[in-house]
């Protein structure tokens, strides 16, 4: 470690030097996992497209999802809010842990897992509705009709998705007058307002220009400070950009999970290697 002396001048201060007890250094702290699949597996009729997942999601983090085409990336995230329950003829099997809780249990409402894990999609998909409206209409549906507390949730869940400033002179425009990157941050602006504790991201940049897409990306950044972020990507720039975890997901399988820099630096499965390489995908 460097060190600034009285005097102005630099000294290197040696490990021993700054700890001459040698008391062990305090280990940060252990991050809470908030989703756990253990064994998970999906079929679509006779199509097994997951096949034994087992992936633990931490608390505050990025975490990134890669793979070609049809590996199982999007099918997975949908099963984390059971959306994918909406596909006819899905099958599943195995666990998808939330908080402590299987998510499949009986007792756990679908309406309160949708609410707790919010879901932003490939394609701005606003409501034909109003800004404010757009905002507001999941406060709404769980019952606050006050319009002073609903003034602070949609100005404060636009504040969060980086947006007020640019709408805030135009609430009541109809959405669909917002540029595509605008309403891509309106709809995360709208998933804030229900306060989700996970926030799942399906490909969210992919039809945004460059510009959009870096405003997008810093938005993660933030909003990791208070939501857990998992995003599925087919740009591993991105991936490598925004995420500290990434699982590499091929044929329905999790070749690979680790740091998202030891994903891209030294991966332990040739698989992983070849597509981060481009040699398929």
């Amino acid at each position: 470690m460097v060190q600034t002396m009285s005097n102005g001048e630099l000294k290197i201060v040696t490990v021993a030097e700054r700890n001459p007890y040698g008391l062990k250094e305090p280990r940060a702290k252990k991050k809470t996992s908030v989703f756990s699949a253990r064994n998970f597996q999906l079929w679509y009729g006779e199509h097994h497209v997951l096949k034994d997942i087992q992936l633990d999601v931490k608390e505050n983090e990025v975490t990134a999802i890669i793979g070609p085409s049809g590996c199982g990336k999007s099918t997975f995230i949908k099963s984390l809010n059971r959306m994918v329950e909406l596909v006819p003829s899905v099958k599943t099997n195995g666990e998808i842990i939330y908080r402590g809780r299987n998510i499949f249990d009986a007792d756990f409402a679908v309406e309160e897992l949708r609410t707790k894990v919010g879901m932003v999609f490939q394609k701005p998909n606003p409501f034909p509705k109003s800004i404010y409206d757009n905002v507001a209409y999941g406060p709404r549906i769980h019952g606050i009709k006050n319009k002073k507390l609903l003034d602070e949730i949609v100005e404060k869940s636009l504040r969060g998705a980086a947006i007020w400033d640019e709408v805030k002179d135009r609430l009541n425009d109809h959405a669909y007058r917002l540029s595509g990157g605008q309403q891509q941050r309106l709809c995360i602006a709208r998933c804030l307002a229900i306060e989700p504790d996970v926030i799942l991201m399906d490909e969210p940049t992919s039809a945004l220009d460059p510009i959009s897409t870096l405003k997008v990306e810093e938005l993660i950044l933030e909003l990791k400070k208070q939501f857990s972020i998992i995003i599925v990507t087919h740009n591993m720039q991105q991936a490598a950009r925004i995420s500290e975890k990434t699982a590499f997901f091929l044929n329905g399988e999790v070749v690979e999970f680790d740091r998202t820099d030891k994903i891209f630096s030294t991966p332990r499965d040739k698989r992983t290697e070849d597509y981060i390489s481009g040699r398929f995908g």
